[in-house]
């Protein structure tokens, strides 16, 4: 099947690990040009080199405003966003202050909402565009061990489907996407201190918080980034026209819902 993406400028934030590098080289290997960012020239230059096909890299932190500023002078136009940027961490309730409150939302709903709302037009203005918001069936199911990170992802799967509901019949579509537990860098690097900490191996790690903290899903495991990467890159394309303001789930099957 061709995706129609080859020739499209595709935008992937906090792409130099995990889900996000995955899905840049997914869209580079349909022949979309490809803009990586991070927020260290290291990484940016290591993970560039990774998705090659002609990929650029731009440094900047996008949880700040100076950051955005810093892509947007970099970057003019592009046809694929894809919100990727996001930090999770496991924390008590009671033990979450404001400040941690402030930064988890500037990080996983304020870069969104600033880098949409810079390249959106353009898209209109062309009458075609994709917009993307990675959020998580945490979204959906609140995980009591990190409450704050699950309220931003309830707010991105709302974001998405507001932005969509403004911009009707545009050509342009934005959608959230929710995976599941995934064996990302980040979540990798729990597991490794989890199982440090317990004197146990890095599967029984995994084994048991599939077991004990997501005993609804379906395949019983971390889902790949790969498979997450494919979902986002066929929302990206041509033929996903008609999914629109939707949240489409990579869970696992972790999420209890028929629909």
């Amino acid at each position: 099947m061709d995706l129609g993406l080859r020739g499209k400028r595709a935008l992937v934030t906090g792409s130099t690990a995990g889900i996000g590098l995955a899905i840049a080289k997914s869209l580079a290997a349909e022949g979309a040009t490809v803009y990586v960012n991070g927020r260290t020239q290291e990484r940016v230059d290591a993970a560039v080199r990774e998705v090659g096909n002609d990929s650029q890299g731009i440094v900047a932190d996008l949880a700040t405003a100076a950051g955005c500023d810093t892509l947007f002078a970099s970057l003019a136009e592009i046809d694929i966003l894809v919100n990727n940027l996001g930090i999770f961490e496991t924390k008590p309730f009671l033990e979450i202050n404001d400040e941690e409150w402030l930064r988890f939302f500037e990080s996983n709903v304020l870069s969104g909402v600033r880098v949409t709302r810079q390249y959106l037009k353009g898209m209109l203005d062309r009458k075609w565009g994709r917009v993307i918001f990675i959020s998580s069936e945490s979204g959906v199911q609140i995980p009591e061990e990190m409450v704050h990170y699950g309220v931003t992802k309830a707010a991105q799967i709302a974001l998405a489907r507001g932005i969509a509901e403004s911009i009707p019949a545009s050509g342009v579509t934005v959608n959230s996407l929710l995976p599941g537990p995934t064996e990302s860098e980040g979540v990798n690097t729990m597991i490794a201190k989890m199982a440090k900490e317990k004197g146990v191996s890095a599967a029984q790690v995994e084994n048991d918080f599939i077991r004990d903290a997501r005993p609804s899903s379906l395949i019983k495991r971390l889902a790949k980034v790969e498979e997450v990467a494919a979902m986002a890159t066929y929302l990206c394309s041509e033929q996903a026209s008609a999914t629109n303001g939707s949240p489409i789930r990579v869970d696992g099957g972790v999420v209890k819902s028929a629909y």
